[in-house]
């Protein structure tokens, strides 16, 4: 179980790893997403730099709260709750957070209770 924080605005935070290519493991806050429902990690450009994961597809359209983008699809691989995954990486230009989305909850179960201060993620 990784338990997270809430942002100023009620933003739901996490730490996870990212693994590079060669191995090194970088340790990043991210944001959950719930709106980001097609896929697990998105990345700007230049955080994403250092990783040098493989590209699958560029220019992969996909629609976005600020309207149609386009993002290039990476194999990544993550750790999440002591766990090493490898998932499809959005990766665009104008992320201001690093975000997992939503795709998440299909393996993790999402506790929240905002009054008490708990926020947790964990493999079901």
């Amino acid at each position: 179980m990784i338990s997270g924080w809430f942002g100023e605005n009620g933003e739901l935070f996490f730490e996870i790893e990212l693994i590079a290519s060669n191995g090194e493991i970088f340790p990043v806050e991210v944001m959950l997403d719930t709106g980001f429902t097609a896929g697990y990690l998105a990345i700007n450009f230049q955080d994403m730099e250092a990783l040098e994961w493989l590209l699958v597809k560029s220019k992969f359209k996909m629609a976005t709260a600020r309207g149609d983008a386009l993002f290039d699809i990476y194999e990544g691989r993550v750790i999440v709750d002591s766990q090493e995954f490898t998932v499809p990486v959005h990766v665009g230009g104008e992320l201001p957070e690093i975000l997992i989305g939503s795709q998440w909850l299909d393996r993790m179960q999402l506790v929240v209770n905002k009054p008490q201060g708990i926020l947790t993620l964990e493999i079901v």
